[in-house]
């Protein structure tokens, strides 16, 4: 061979396919300040538009007058839902099943809610109209408590259900009910209670929050009267999905809309659903014939669009003397605010919730949910997270904290006890669902070991006795959670929105030249695809990730595909990706047999082309490939190296995690110090390491955040009072601790390439750790369950109940 042959790991190495830690290609734009966004957008003769709010939870609204608004120098229009009904626009349907008010009719249920829309030629002016509105309100009592929700005194919130005793999801209990959701066998879980050596019963509520993104939700609008096409660009998290629902509730055809998502500035899920300001800003468009751009501010954003979690979980769970679960009972009551606007792809109204069975083998399980509406914002997201899948988490691995110190048990021997074994899988759960592989004991050790779990309970043993004895005002706590989250929301038979089966897809065109173009269905809003799609494709086909470009979020140009939440991308997009790959790579190797004068069978893939086998020496790159493509092609076969793969996956996929938080409190201020934070993770067969390292980083932060005192409160008569950064906790580098991360690699066995997903596992993972050391440090002093968030006032008010405040 000659010395100058590149070796087969060089060759490898040039790729930089998977397994690869490849720089993001996307950061040359965004650390430039050279990304592209929403707001960046501007067209000849824009308008903008902004909403009049209700001050309001609850309202009758006596009159709207527009007059002086309309008289505001560069006002030209102002939209109530009388004007929308004209158009049949008033109400929307939500992916929920529900119907929302697009803009207030004849009452607000919401602070905040938007009541009238002012298009004016720029921000100033409708601003200026917006205080010119006069509205007219009627207060009416309030319901702010979801355990009041369904006493026999409530108010009404919905007038337009009145009378309607059945939902989308079944029947109601009340007027302010939504739905009841049961699944599992309750007869033989209420048996292995009446049976239980040991029980535990525990009220674990997971508060309202927000995921609040870097970029608000926005968009701009431009309808093109000749031609009848209307042109959004837009915060969009599924960019397809919008445009069919535009088409459905506007009637204007699928084929005359185009539908853009250029950098959106994050996610986590608040950009999934269709907000009033993109109706209002497509209507205006159309009624004034000039582009209009809406753009929240950061307390619409916080207080109007959807929010996360606000789910309270009566949970129980059975088990023997010796610490073996014999049965799960949980019911929840889900506060989903004024309107059932959740964005929720399942076909079940809670989402995966029952995939709150954990990582245990649970012989017997039974859930209930029932959603109750509140004088709150509308929404429900998964705010990073799969669909209940954080609330499921939190809900298991609390119970079993509390289930070991009922038994007296160290909470990570009752984990491994109880875990689902190696050789079980595929694991069919009591609550339905078929986790694909997984390897919980080697993870749990392999952590236990790292950290040296043995050594810190002896610690905090020591440390306990010391604050018995006065010498120290610290308690110390080891939160422990392990997870396994249910993501790649795909498969047809659990999944779809509005009817869409929840398939991804991925088209390839590669060039002459030996470079290519991927359009995808998905739409990154930071988890880098441009460079992990990128290198899939490099390990499949042989081209460097350098030579293909990546575009999503252009409904003109990719292929149909329902986005990016609920960490599907890599399970389901990557799928296709490497599908539609693979049918590339299959007419290349007739090519390349035409081309060396041998049958296809002949022929062996190594790393970057075909060689004969026997005759290493009779190559073919892909490069060598791409060009013959587009000239001497086998006789019958069209030209062109071209692909298109659409992948309705047959499961979801279970990513699963072991993590530890160390943590210090000090019982007479509540100030926290997190001393050690250790996430492993198992996401099955890993892309990028790099950007795998900086999602469970983003996500750990966040899982921090929620944890630790981030919240959407509201007082008895409906006022926001986490509303501004001022009052919701978003994490700077000062507070955020040190993350230390490992992992262990068990594929998924029916994924093409063996991945899992791991975007949203830090926040399933992370916030119960957090939670359960805090829980921890204050089980010595006789404490079972302290409510989140664990904020400084709050740990202080923990330690003043229990008596131990200097």
């Amino acid at each position: 061979m000659n010395d100058m042959t590149p070796t087969r790991e060089q060759r490898e190495a040039r790729l930089e396919g998977m397994g690869c830690k490849r720089k993001r290609v996307e950061d040359i734009r965004f650390t430039q300040g050279k990304g592209n966004y929403v707001d960046d957008v501007k067209l000849p003769g824009m308008l903008h538009g902004d909403f009049v709010r209700s001050p309001h939870a609850h309202a009758r609204i006596k009159s709207i007058n527009t007059e002086k608004a309309l008289k505001v120098p560069g006002v030209l229009a102002v939209l109530t839902a009388e004007t929308l009904k004209t158009v049949n626009l008033a109400w929307m349907p939500t992916l929920a099943g529900d119907v929302q008010m697009v803009l207030a009719d004849g009452k607000v249920l919401f602070q905040n809610q938007e009541v009238a829309f002012v298009v004016a030629t720029d921000r100033y002016a409708a601003d200026d109209g917006i205080g010119a509105v006069e509205v007219e309100y009627e207060a009416l009592p309030p319901l702010i408590d979801p355990f009041t929700a369904m006493d026999a005194d409530a108010p009404m919130l919905r007038e337009d259900l009145a009378g309607k005793t059945e939902g989308a999801h079944g029947p109601r209990k009340h007027h302010n009910h939504i739905f009841e959701w049961t699944v599992g066998d309750r007869e033989l879980t209420d048996l292995a209670f009446d049976k239980a050596d040991v029980t535990i019963k525990e009220m674990i509520s997971y508060h309202r929050t927000h995921p609040s993104p870097l970029e608000t939700c926005q968009c701009v609008c431009s309808f093109d009267k000749i031609k009848g096409e209307l042109t959004i660009w837009g915060t969009f998290q599924a960019p397809h999905v919008i445009r069919t629902v535009v088409a459905l509730i506007s009637k204007i055809p699928e084929h005359k809309i185009h539908v853009i998502a250029p950098d959106i500035g994050g996610g986590f899920g608040n950009k999934v659903g269709a907000y009033p300001g993109y109706i209002c800003a497509a209507v205006a468009t159309i009624v004034t014939g000039k582009p209009v751009k809406w753009v929240e501010d950061r307390m619409e954003n916080l207080t109007t669009t959807s929010f996360a979690r606000d789910y309270h979980m009566t949970t129980e769970i059975a088990a023997t003397k010796e610490g073996k679960v014999t049965g799960l009972r949980v019911h929840v009551l889900a506060d989903h605010g004024a309107f059932d606007a959740c964005a929720d792809p399942s076909k079940w109204p809670a989402g995966f919730m029952n995939i709150v069975t954990g990582s245990y083998d649970f012989p017997v399980a039974h859930l209930a949910v029932d959603g109750v509406y509140t004088n709150k914002a509308p929404g429900g997201v998964a705010y990073r997270c799969s669909f209940r899948v954080t609330e499921a988490a939190y809900c298991i691995e609390r119970g079993m904290d509390i289930l070991a110190q009922k038994l007296g048990m160290d909470p990570a021997e009752l984990r491994l006890k109880n875990f689902i074994k190696a050789e079980q899988f595929p694991y069919h759960s009591a609550l339905g669902w078929e986790y694909d592989s997984g390897d919980y004991h080697t993870a749990m050790k392999k952590g236990m070991e790292t950290i040296d779990y043995a050594g810190l309970r002896r610690e905090q043993a020591e440390k306990r006795e010391a604050f018995k004895r006065g010498e120290t005002r610290e308690i110390m706590g080891v939160g422990v959670s392990f997870f396994t989250e249910i993501v790649g929301a795909g498969p047809s038979k659990n999944c779809d929105i509005l009817g869409i089966a929840m398939f991804d897809s991925c088209e390839i065109r590669l060039h002459p030249t030996g470079s290519g173009i991927a359009r995808v269905g998905t739409k990154s809003q930071g988890q880098g695809h441009e460079t992990t799609w990128a290198q899939i494709i490099a390990t499949e086909i042989g081209i460097p990730a350098d030579d293909i470009m990546v575009e999503e979020g252009n409904t003109d140009t990719a292929p149909y595909g329902l986005g990016t939440y609920g960490s599907r991308s890599t399970p389901v997009a990557g799928a296709a990706i490497a599908l539609a790959a693979r049918k590339i790579r299959a007419k290349a190797q007739m090519i390349a047999a035409y081309l060396l004068e041998v049958h296809e069978g002949d022929l062996e893939w190594d790393v970057d082309g075909f060689r004969v086998k026997g005759l290493p020496e009779k190559f073919k790159s892909m490069k060598d490939i791409c060009w013959a493509a587009y000239n001497s092609v086998p006789p019958g076969m069209e030209p062109g190296l071209e692909a298109v793969s659409y992948y309705d996956p047959p499961n979801m996929t279970y990513p699963f995690g072991a993590y530890f938080c160390v943590m210090d409190i000090d019982v007479d201020t509540g100030v926290y110090k997190i001393r050690r934070f250790y996430a492993l993770d198992d996401c099955g067969t890993r892309i990028n390491p790099m950007i795998i390292e900086g999602q469970v980083h983003g996500g750990l932060t966040e899982a921090f955040a929620i944890a630790m005192g981030q919240e959407i409160r509201y007082d008895a008569t409906g006022n926001v009072l986490g509303g501004s950064f001022m009052d919701f906790f978003i994490p700077t580098a000062v507070e955020t601790p040190h993350w230390e991360t490992d992992h262990t690699v068990t594929p998924s066995p029916h994924h093409p390439i063996g991945a899992k997903g791991v975007g949203e596992s830090p926040n399933v993972g992370g916030v119960p750790a957090f939670s359960n050391a805090v829980n921890d440090a204050f089980s010595f002093l006789g404490s079972t369950h302290i409510q989140m968030p664990h904020d400084f006032w709050r740990n202080w008010e923990a330690a003043k109940r229990l008596g131990v405040t200097g």
